[in-house]
């Protein structure tokens, strides 16, 4: 750690222009109020924590003021949005990290991460159960992935959530707040929601009170406990600091983060759908940056937009599911994935053979067109051969035959599959579907 860090005495703090611009570029892709001017405060408690015996934070004059996040509460329903307020955007330094659970009697403290600069996103109480806040913290870290101003991996601890929850009775006010601070993960996040409403509306039935108070989550019992009383703002005495200047944003600096903002969720999503992409399919692939930048490179290199996303989220998806990996470590390439369908979209082979080829490729690594004709694996329109294969089908199968004359029609898809089959999978569909339409009819 750094003698500033540690409150060495002489040593200055600095502002980091780096930090200054990402939290703008934050501000700007939430949509929210990026103030000229703001101020550094001083925020003063005494806490194993912090060296210093203060924090220098933002209180009056904030970053970024009011913005908001478009939440789906329902992927397969495009309606079910949701507008969460966010109140604020403010940097500070970080504090230290206490940890309770390395002795049975003693806490230790970790002081590497003290006085590293750390945005603070704080949202309104806008949201009413543990799925929406999972909904809002899900999208929240989508957008800080795509903007690139934090890498949302909770469990390291580069992005972590205070959870406060407030209880009310039908038509009332919310009541006393609790914070529970530094969870990891989405899903602790709804868990610390629902444990922590059902303890404060146990507490009220009982006649008792909520107090106002910081706590912690045990992820292995998915409960809280108390950790110390929740001061009110002027228990930290805050002043402006006075060791760093007020921060004065030029038009050159807003105009700069602007223009450096890359195409966010939302409208990366709707320019999906405008290609006729469905809105489900849209929203899997959008979800993560780095699952739409390689669907961009698939789009990139040629591939019909509708049948490169369905052929994405339900075979690729399952294939780098079945094997533990990620889009990023996917064996296939967008460039390869782009060949494979383009030898589908040109009737080289068919869909059934497609994901035979697939499960070559991610095991070997070699390309599409290379497995298609090394394995013999090309699709025939040969009626000749089609018509023997199917003559042999319905010869065996009169019965069929017969019900099907009758009335049965349902029993053509089994002739289809039965021609497939024999086939091995290579005969082209349309092909055969028109062979046996002409003899069954």
């Amino acid at each position: 750690m750094s003698l500033i860090d540690a409150a060495m005495p002489g040593m200055l703090p600095v502002p980091n222009r780096e930090c200054i611009r990402q939290a703008v570029r934050t501000g700007m892709a939430l949509e929210a109020v990026i103030n000229r001017w703001s101020r550094f405060d001083r925020k003063n408690y005494f806490y194993a924590d912090l060296p210093q015996g203060y924090q220098i934070s933002q209180l009056f004059h904030p970053l970024v003021g009011e913005g908001e996040v478009e939440i789906l509460l329902d992927e397969k329903d495009e309606s079910s949005t949701k507008r969460v307020g966010i109140e604020r955007i403010h940097v500070e330094q970080d504090a230290g990290k206490l940890m309770h659970d390395q002795h049975p009697t003693m806490s230790y403290v970790d002081l590497n991460r003290a006085g590293v600069a750390l945005m603070e996103i704080v949202s309104r109480p806008d949201m009413r159960s543990p799925a929406e806040a999972g909904a809002y913290l899900r999208k929240l870290r989508a957008i800080l992935r795509y903007v690139g101003s934090c890498d949302g991996n909770m469990e390291e601890g580069s992005m972590r959530a205070d959870v406060n929850v407030s209880v009310r009775r039908p038509g009332g006010e919310l009541g006393t707040r609790t914070e529970t601070k530094n969870v990891n993960s989405v899903r602790f996040v709804m868990q610390v929601i629902e444990y922590e409403a059902r303890r404060q509306v146990e507490l009220l039935e009982e006649g008792g009170s909520v107090a106002q108070e910081t706590r912690l989550f045990d992820p292995d019992r998915g409960t809280t406990r108390t950790l110390r009383s929740k001061e009110d703002a002027h228990d930290y005495r805050y002043f402006p600091d006075p060791d760093l200047l007020p921060l004065e944003l030029d038009e050159a600096f807003i105009e700069e983060c602007r223009s450096s903002l890359p195409e966010l969720p939302d409208a990366k999503r709707k320019r999906y759908e405008g290609l006729g992409i469905t809105p489900y399919n849209a929203s899997v692939l959008t979800a993560e940056v780095e699952t739409a930048r390689w669907f961009d490179a698939v789009l990139e290199v040629g591939a019909q937009p509708t049948q490169a996303a369905n052929w994405v989220v339900a075979e690729l998806f399952g294939a780098l599911n079945r094997l533990s990996k990620g889009i990023e470590e996917s064996p296939v390439s967008p460039n390869q994935a782009g060949e494979l369908l383009g030898l589908v979209a040109d009737g080289t082979i068919s869909g059934t053979i497609a994901k035979q080829v697939l499960e070559i490729m991610l095991e070997t690594g070699q390309g599409a067109a290379e497995i298609v004709e090394t394995r013999g694996l090309k699709q025939t329109s040969d009626t000749g051969a089609i018509d023997a294969e199917i003559d042999k089908i319905l010869a065996a199968n009169a019965d069929k035959v017969a019900e099907y004359k009758s009335g049965k029609q349902q029993l053509f898809g089994f002739f289809v599959g039965q021609t497939m089959k024999a086939m091995q999978g290579k005969a082209n569909p349309q092909v055969v579907n028109e062979r046996l339409r002409a003899k069954l009819d």
